[in-house]
């Protein structure tokens, strides 16, 4: 039987240190009111992207040292700190985010059970119990409002029994089971994310791409009114660097009668006669280059050749009448 014990236990620590040689991404995760049976559910739902690695904490503890000892300086190192209370680490080189849907699609409902910690706030929704009027009193005990409606106790509003962190009590427990209410599901929960060295919350899985690049936009700003301010020039800060300066070039030309460019005529245009812009809708670089005198003209032109057009055709015969 010894000989068989250290068998299998070199075997375990092989295949723990080949783990943590082939993969690069780890879920730690807590493992508390998880059966067997639901752990093998688990891992046959995770077959083929991920692997599930449970043992006795000082097992593992020394599996890691053991492959820190081949592999120095190894980033694996961080997760020794890990490694206490009833947790499991998921190796996988897959897609994070697939493999985390994977382990929380994989939980049970459950009871709540005396003594117990509530994962989450318990509500009992308003409508019909199942119970007998004699039974009353117990739902006055626990102060909720009832009444009595076809030979049955009936919940009048919601009722909060319980709030996330909460011990289960006995009442609590008799209640939800009379009601035969599963408030609890159990599974793995994921509470850290290794990945190629980075420790992170599993919170970060959340975000999308909108989240990441309103992020990064906010970055790129702030990178800029630095640069502004220090008078450093940056790729973030060169637009703004640029339109600053054209602005500056702009109000310089404005005030110089032999001088100017392209781009500054329309503002000087303006400044000449504002009222030639007004039939524009406030102007812009086509209205000024367009003066205000030559629009007219042009109007009465082409209403002259539609009164020639129908002057010509009135009575149907024109040049052959």
């Amino acid at each position: 039987m010894p000989v068989w014990n250290r068998a299998k236990k070199e075997d375990y620590f092989e295949k723990v240190e080949e783990l943590l040689g082939s993969y690069t991404k780890v879920f730690i995760v807590g493992v508390d009111n998880v059966g067997s049976k639901q752990m093998q559910q688990i891992r046959h739902a995770l077959r083929g992207s991920a692997t599930v690695l449970m043992g006795k904490n000082t097992r593992i503890r020394k599996v890691i040292n053991m492959f820190l000892r081949k592999n120095p300086d190894h980033p694996i190192e961080q997760l020794l700190q890990f490694v206490g209370g009833n947790v499991g680490f998921v190796f996988t080189n897959g897609e994070l985010g697939l493999v985390r849907e994977t382990v929380e699609k994989n939980r049970v409902p459950a009871p709540a059970r005396v003594g117990s910690t509530a994962p989450c706030d318990v509500i009992i929704p308003p409508g019909p119990t199942g119970c007998d009027p004699g039974q009353t009193s117990f739902f006055q005990a626990l102060q909720i409002a009832t009444k009595i409606t076809k030979g049955q106790i009936e919940i009048t509003s919601d009722v909060q029994i319980l709030k996330e962190g909460d011990k289960v009590g006995n009442s609590e427990a008799i209640l939800l089971q009379k009601l035969n209410i599963l408030p609890f599901t159990y599974g793995l929960v994921i509470k850290t994310i290794y990945d190629n060295g980075s420790l992170f919350d599993a919170k970060v899985l959340d975000l999308t791409d909108a989240d990441l690049a309103a992020k990064f936009a906010v970055a790129v700003r702030n990178v800029a009114a630095i640069s502004l301010k220090l008078g450093y020039p940056t790729l973030a800060s060169l637009p703004h660097s640029i339109a600053n300066a054209f602005k500056a070039c702009v109000a310089i030309t404005v005030g110089l009668e032999e001088f100017s460019f392209e781009k500054a005529d329309p503002f000087k245009a303006y400044l000449k006669d504002p009222s030639a812009f007004a039939s524009a809708g406030g102007g812009g670089e086509a209205a000024a280059a367009a003066p205000a005198g030559d629009a007219k003209p042009a109007k009465e032109e082409k209403e002259e050749e539609e009164a020639d057009l129908g002057a010509g055709n009135m009575f149907g015969g024109g040049d052959g009448y």
